[in-house]
């Protein structure tokens, strides 16, 4: 039961959220400074909450019809006022998007290593026996492989279409990582499970059949890229999964919910990802560049892509450790 403490512990916040709501309305958004915006994000969350607990109570009806009409106004308050821009997009690839990365590095570090343990299977498995590979990549690939022959000369042709279809593919697949968290998470391991054996499996047929070079020269100035979004679509599916896995002291549905939003904002950073890597796919993986000059490629790339994941200016870190 709901005591009279707690109401008037907790009436202040709400009356302050009803006051900056009306600065908003009466003089518009742009009002209300940056700490105040702070505070009605941080109030809304906070007071959401108490909804939940009201609830709970059935002699406490009308407090939670009262907040339950104070938070729709809040929301509408909040949400209306997001408006897509040239900026907005910018901060996002600036520091939103590298800083969900790094609260979710664990779960991307998760989806990596079952990636990685899964490719190594796939390589043992091809290596101790040969035919292994013709259950995973079918025989039309398997004797292309043992000709000496890459699958990708086509796209050389059509390049366009080809970058489209590629980051089309890349996409479809990132987004059903991620979208497979829903699954409790079984979904996101297993497509980290068979994306990993199948590159184990090229990787060692091709090896066994002397074309290492031709493979890992085509593969590394796309999948310095590609491959890393992988993972980080892996995470934000086993990070969707934790919501619904570990709740905590949360209802579930709001554990999903703050997971599910964390999760999109981790997986919205690997669409730039992707596009750039379709691009290098069709126009420069399959060419006839220089084996060198495509590793250097491949090197810089993911130089660069590390430092931008990685790398936290000094704002940042002192922003964080504050918070």
């Amino acid at each position: 039961m709901i005591s009279t403490h707690w109401l008037d512990k907790r009436k202040p916040y709400w009356q302050r959220l009803e006051e900056l709501l009306e600065r908003s309305t009466k003089e518009g958004f742009k009002s209300l400074t940056r700490p105040e915006l702070q505070e009605l994000s941080l109030l809304y969350r906070q007071i959401a909450a108490d909804l939940a607990a009201l609830r709970e109570d059935p002699g406490s009806v009308h407090f939670a019809r009262y907040l339950n009409q104070l938070l729709a106004r809040a929301h509408n308050t909040i949400y209306s006022a997001q408006r897509a821009s040239a900026s907005a997009l910018l901060n996002y690839l600036r520091q939103v998007f590298p800083q969900t990365f790094h609260r979710n590095l664990w779960y991307c570090a998760a989806a990596f290593l079952i990636f990685l343990g899964s490719a190594l299977v796939g390589a043992a498995l091809t290596y101790h026996d040969p035919d292994f590979k013709v259950k995973i990549l079918g025989p039309e690939m398997v004797q292309t492989i043992e000709h000496h022959q890459m699958w990708t000369h086509s796209i050389v042709g059509i390049k366009p279409s080809a970058s489209s279809a590629i980051m089309t593919n890349n996409m479809s697949v990132a987004f059903t990582t991620f979208a497979a968290g829903i699954t409790f998470g079984v979904g996101t391991i297993y497509m980290m499970i068979f994306n990993g054996l199948l590159i184990g499996v090229i990787g060692v047929a091709c090896w066994l059949a002397g074309m290492s070079l031709p493979l890992w020269s085509f593969v590394a100035p796309h999948g310095v890229l590609e491959l890393p979004a992988i993972f980080i679509a892996g995470g934000a599916g086993l990070r969707l999964a934790a919501g619904l896995l570990f709740p905590g002291y949360l209802p579930r549905r709001e554990a999903v919910s703050r997971a599910g939003n964390e999760a999109v904002r981790l997986l919205m950073g690997v669409v730039p990802m992707l596009v750039i890597a379709g691009l290098i796919e069709a126009f420069v993986s399959p060419t006839s560049l220089t084996v060198t000059l495509k590793f250097a490629i491949a090197a810089s790339l993911a130089i660069l892509l590390a430092a931008y994941l990685f790398w936290r200016p000094a704002d940042q870190v002192k922003a964080g450790s504050s918070a």
